[in-house]
């Protein structure tokens, strides 16, 4: 009952976010018909990555026939902040088993972390089963997800111009960037980041994301190992109470 309590929980905090999802999504299944893929897989590849940012850079760039390795290099890139968000929540899964982990792993998103760790550092291990709350998180994201992207690559260009479905993501990214800029490495990484991808934005094939994706992901980490507070799986208060498996 307990581990059910804290799912729907879980989906409970993050659910208002599906105002925003809804429409990234959409736009995501949408490029990706436009790009020449099929609804088929257009779902293979937002399964497989789950991670709306990066497919939609990654198709966009297919689209416009950019190397392989561009695409790909891109994509990687645009994830390297889920380092920082693995870094940052493990050691509340030390306790959890491999395969759980991977899980996990697998199902991280923007949203998925911004909701469960801070809802991790204002309860104790004792208060709520952390694994069942991200993952009443997390899947709560999943499912829509697959589902308006599907909905997306079905409807294909049918879907209005004027509906500026784009305003959403960026406004869902903002949404959840200024709750997590609570220390001094997450600002100098959001203002470094931020800086580049402006001053970077004339460069060819998305460079511009890459180079600031890259400059705000190592200038945070590199803050945090100069000042010690680089995460570290020793934390044993963070621990998942009795959550091990």
């Amino acid at each position: 009952m307990r581990a059910r309590e804290d799912f729907l929980a879980g989906a409970r905090v993050v659910s208002p976010m599906l105002l925003g999802i809804v429409p990234f999504g959409l736009i995501v299944g949408v490029t990706a018909v436009g790009a020449g893929l099929s609804p088929g897989q257009a779902l293979g590849l937002s399964t497989v990555v789950f991670a709306g940012a990066s497919q939609l850079a990654a198709i966009e760039l297919l689209g416009r026939d950019a190397p392989l390795t561009v695409v790909v290099l891109t994509a990687i890139v645009i994830n390297l902040r889920m380092m920082m968000y693995s870094a940052s929540i493990a050691p509340y899964f030390r306790r959890l088993a491999a395969p759980t982990k991977w899980i996990a792993a697998y199902l991280l998103t923007d949203q998925a972390y911004a909701v469960s760790i801070a809802e991790f550092r204002q309860t104790t291990p004792g208060e709520r089963s952390r694994r069942w709350f991200y993952f009443g998180a997390a899947v709560t994201l999943w499912v829509p997800w697959q589902i308006v992207t599907v909905v997306g690559a079905l409807v294909g260009a049918s879907v209005p111009e004027g509906l500026s479905l784009e305003f959403a993501i960026p406004l869902t990214f903002m949404a959840l960037l200024v709750p997590t800029l609570d220390g001094r490495s997450t600002e100098i990484a959001a203002l470094v980041g931020g800086g580049v991808a402006v001053v970077a934005a004339v460069f060819p094939f998305n460079l511009g994301l890459i180079t600031a994706a890259l400059l705000g992901v190592a200038s945070g980490v590199g803050h945090e190992v100069l000042v010690g507070e680089f995460p570290t799986t020793d934390a044993s208060a963070h621990g998942d109470g009795g959550d091990s498996a």
